[in-house]
């Protein structure tokens, strides 16, 4: 608020001062012109009363002669007076209007109510840096998790699509240049409830500035930067709080596991669909030669990985600007061209070129000449959807669908995507035996995923895990029903998190310990049951006997006092029996 108090005290200065001249001009002159009493006497208004005359006069909502009738001076004076109060306020006014027709001051206006907004709000949130297509779905999937967002985007026209989209919950949005240290701090980069910044932009160079300078300015702020060059990649990679994601490299890497382990990518996509949806089918590439068409950056990270999980390729690139590369082969992308290059003994095509025009060309011509080939199809804009859907490739990728996924994997559910990485490192057979056992407990449904906390600040688990005696908590425990113990929950323990240490399928005879966490999959409800047991203690005592424990301050007491009396008259038989 105070940029825009000074920019507007710097250009409304000059009218300012002019209507202030005027006003003390026409005060001046109406006290000490001499004016007559009715008696005939020579009577002076005064400043007081000459400033009331010319404050309704100068501003033309009144007239009168107080407090008598004026001389032939006086009111000359006051004539004078209301020309030129009038001129001077035409001319204050004309200078307002142009002020607030300026595109700085409007600027200025709408950062100060950006940062009033962002320093209003006491959720946690997530600043947003670029939005074009990956960060309009990550916006909108965030809001959609009730999750708080703010906007910075360079482009004036598309932050100004922030006020037109529909979100749950307002967004605060600033047309901006992310790289200058003073938007990260407006956009509340040094808040305590800030958690993340996400950098979305779409050059490489800029997104390193943006990360590097969040970091710097909050050491302890969450940055993921996507990126598409190895170099970016190496110099984020430095900075600890940096993640960096590149979509082509990212995408190319679930393509191999489709081909080499499609267990693995199987149980990624299981676990990462909609809760409740029907369980995604399992996927897998043949393995073999491939055909790419178009050689830019994601072409060469898909060609990489097909090296990597032993298929052959031949990619399909009329760009001469391209350095030489052994599989590379200079065509056009005639039906001829694609013969040529051996579309009849390719398994499959990635067809990556940047516009959706040519890729739907080529995923038309390629099935012409191969009806049974696998398509894999990028997708460049939101727009041409419909158009790709039509299609009907076998994959599609599309960066701002991919982006959204990761993201929320990173920031909203990190112990899910720890899991799913530790799911990668162990290969195939631990992702069969994660979907058998997704598959007895859950049957075809896509689980809910939540964390349990075995923390002993808890009211119903402090006593347990304080002084658990000879019977620990043990995590088969924790899947009985506390209302209905001869019930088992529906749920799959994924992950033990104790430490350092991490434990995929934890074996439900497991002790469990203060601080441990736990990563569940299971039916919708189940959660809400299993907080019971971090609630009040009695959930524990109920699942180990079967009965309920008494509730209350006075059943407890009643509760206690009935043991206590119990305890004593066996002490009483027992010395009976020995005498």
């Amino acid at each position: 608020m105070g940029d825009v108090l000074m920019l507007a005290l710097r250009r409304l200065r000059a009218p300012l001062i002019a209507l202030i001249l005027a006003y003390a001009v026409s005060v001046f002159g109406l006290a000490v012109i001499p004016g007559v009493d009715p008696e005939g006497r020579v009577d002076s208004l005064g400043f007081f009363h000459a400033f009331y005359i010319i404050s309704y006069t100068a501003t033309t909502i009144g007239f009168g002669e107080l407090p008598h009738a004026f001389t032939g001076a006086q009111r000359a004076w006051v004539m004078f007076s209301i020309y030129l109060s009038v001129i001077c306020w035409a001319y204050t006014f004309g200078s307002v209007l142009a002020l607030v027709q300026d595109a700085t001051f409007r600027g200025a206006l709408a950062r100060s109510r950006f940062v009033a907004r962002v320093c209003r709000l006491e959720e946690p949130f997530y600043i947003i840096a670029g939005y074009g297509q990956s960060g309009t779905a990550l916006a909108h999937a965030l809001d959609e998790t009730g999750v708080r967002t703010v906007i910075v985007e360079l482009r004036p026209e598309r932050a100004s699509h922030v006020d037109v989209e529909v979100f749950h919950q307002p967004v605060p949005a600033l047309a901006a240049d992310a790289r200058w240290p003073d938007v990260l701090c407006d956009a509340g980069a040094k808040q305590p409830n800030c958690k993340a910044l996400i950098v979305l932009v779409g050059d490489d160079e800029m997104a390193q500035t943006i990360a590097v300078g969040a970091s710097t300015l909050n050491p302890d702020l969450e940055v993921v930067a996507r990126v598409h060059s190895p170099f970016a990649r190496a110099n984020l990679d430095a900075f600890p709080m940096i993640k960096v994601i590149d979509p082509f490299e990212t995408f190319a890497t679930n393509l191999g596991l489709a081909i080499s382990a499609p267990a693995v990518l199987w149980v990624e996509e299981w676990l990462s669909s909609v809760p409740g949806s029907h369980c995604p089918k399992p996927f897998m590439m043949p393995k073999g030669h491939w055909l790419l068409f178009g050689f830019g950056r994601f072409g060469q990270a898909v060609a990489h990985e097909l090296e990597r999980v032993g298929c052959t390729w031949t990619a399909v690139d009329p760009n001469e600007s391209l350095k030489e590369e052994e599989h590379l082969v200079r065509l056009d992308y005639s039906t001829q061209s694609l013969r040529n290059a051996g579309l009849e003994n390719a398994v499959g095509v990635v067809v990556c070129t940047d516009r959706d025009v040519v890729n739907l060309s080529l995923v038309s011509r390629a099935r012409r000449i191969k009806p049974d080939l696998i398509v894999v199809v990028r997708q460049n804009h939101v727009a041409d959807a419909s158009l790709i859907e039509a299609a009907k490739a076998d994959l599609v990728f599309v960066k701002g669908e991919l982006m959204t996924r990761e993201c929320l994997q990173l920031l909203i559910t990190p112990t899910r995507n720890r899991f799913l990485m530790m799911v990668r490192e162990q290969g195939s057979e631990m992702a069969e035996q994660i979907g058998v056992r997704l598959l007895t407990e859950l049957e075809e449904r896509v689980p809910y995923l939540w964390v349990f906390r075995c923390f002993a600040s808890y009211p119903g688990l402090r006593e347990i895990l304080t002084h658990p005696g000879k019977q620990p908590l043990r995590l088969d425990e924790l899947l009985i029903d506390p209302l209905n113990p001869a019930e088992r929950l529906r749920a799959v323990p994924l992950l033990l998190l104790r430490g350092t240490q991490a434990v995929t399928l934890p074996s439900l005879e497991t002790e469990l310990r203060s601080g441990d966490l736990l990563l569940f999959a299971g039916r919708r409800g189940v959660e809400d049951l299993q907080r019971r047991f971090q609630m009040e203690p009695s959930p524990i005592g109920y699942v180990r006997t079967g009965v309920e424990p008494a509730r209350g301050w006075l059943f407890r007491r009643i509760e206690h006092w009935r043991q206590h009396r119990a305890r004593r008259l066996a002490r009483r038989q027992r010395r009976h029996v020995q005498a």
